[in-house]
């Protein structure tokens, strides 16, 4: 195992692509792997994209990646694409083949697709420890694309330095049929086809519903257009993650965002192994087995049940083993 991570250490893009699938798919040697990573990441900048279904996204993270690479030394780029997963196969539904081909043949850019998994509809764990070992290998910027739906505001708040909210004039008749968690968690803001009519409109309003002025860091959210598809915008775009990323280093808030990244990852990777026991145990324990039917007929209430569990013997028998955090 060491020998493989050495290989992705160095920018070996085939042990990458294996480490990130032993992950992924929870591997009885994923903890090592990200144990063996750990040190050699954190120097990566990780910005996450999320908004509406259909805003765009894919487009805009294709042309944040060109114009990444066309800078000055021409850093690497990771990209961590979720997509809806299919609840028959457990695939995601889009491949990584659809996705950007433009940089298939640029060794400098690396793409995954992987599925919400969990079935919330948000940013799944393993993407998280994906970014970690994207960092290790060298990818200067890890850009993660989400599916924009479900637990994302937190899960994308969690996992990115800068988080960019895209939008599209369609996605509503007013900023009123916005979750209020994007408005919270959004760096940057991104009117997508930003040609369409009622752009200026949606603009206007998500600029109004912003708290005026900067934040404590000294940010002041900003609401930008763009035409993806066209590269119209892109430069600005380009120039606010730079100016979010600058006042985030300079005010501290970068290195206490990763911090509280660091200690969401160790309690969701808790929270995942804790659940994922339990329901293993629910195959071998009749006891717990019955315990469910009493729930499911009434006949206890699921509150007294799951105290009862936690300070109970079932504890002992369960086993904590898997991978670990990113």
């Amino acid at each position: 195992m060491e020998s493989l991570v050495e290989a992705m250490v160095r920018g070996d893009t085939m042990s990458l692509a294996r480490l990130i699938s032993r992950v992924e798919k929870e591997s009885p040697d994923a903890a090592e792997v990200l144990r063996l990573a750990s040190p050699h990441a954190g120097k990566g900048y990780r910005i996450g994209f999320t908004g509406p279904p259909g805003s765009g996204k894919s487009t805009l993270v294709d042309q944040v990646t060109v114009a990444l690479r066309r800078r000055d030394g021409a850093p690497a780029v990771g990209i961590i694409a979720v997509d809806p997963t299919s609840p028959f196969s457990g695939g995601a539904l889009l491949g990584d083949r659809i996705r950007m081909e433009q940089h298939y043949q640029d060794e400098g850019v690396f793409i995954r697709s992987m599925g919400t998994r969990g079935g919330h509809g948000g940013l799944p764990n393993v993407a998280q420890r994906a970014a970690t070992l994207l960092e290790a290998s060298g990818k200067e910027y890890v850009l993660i694309e989400t599916v924009g739906v479900g637990q994302t505001e937190l899960d994308v708040m969690d996992a990115a330095d800068t988080v960019v909210v895209v939008m599209v004039p369609e996605a509503g008749d007013s900023i009123q049929t916005m979750k209020a968690g994007l408005m919270e968690i959004a760096d940057i803001f991104v009117v997508n086809k930003s040609d369409r009519e009622g752009a200026d409109k949606l603009a206007q309003e998500i600029e109004a519903s912003l708290h005026l002025g900067a934040s404590a860091t000294g940010w002041t959210v900003p609401v930008l257009n763009t035409e993806a598809h066209r590269g119209v915008g892109v430069q600005e775009l380009m120039d606010a993650i730079d100016e979010h990323r600058r006042v985030s280093e300079e005010s501290g808030e970068l290195h206490a965002r990763r911090e509280r990244r660091r200690s969401a990852q160790f309690f969701k990777t808790v929270e995942e192994r804790m659940v994922a026991a339990l329901h293993d145990l629910l195959t071998s324990d009749g006891d717990l087995r019955a315990l469910v039917g009493r729930i499911e007929a009434g006949e206890i209430d699921p509150y007294t049940a799951a105290l009862d569990v936690l300070g109970g013997r079932w504890l002992s028998h369960i086993s904590f083993s898997g991978p670990g955090g990113g």
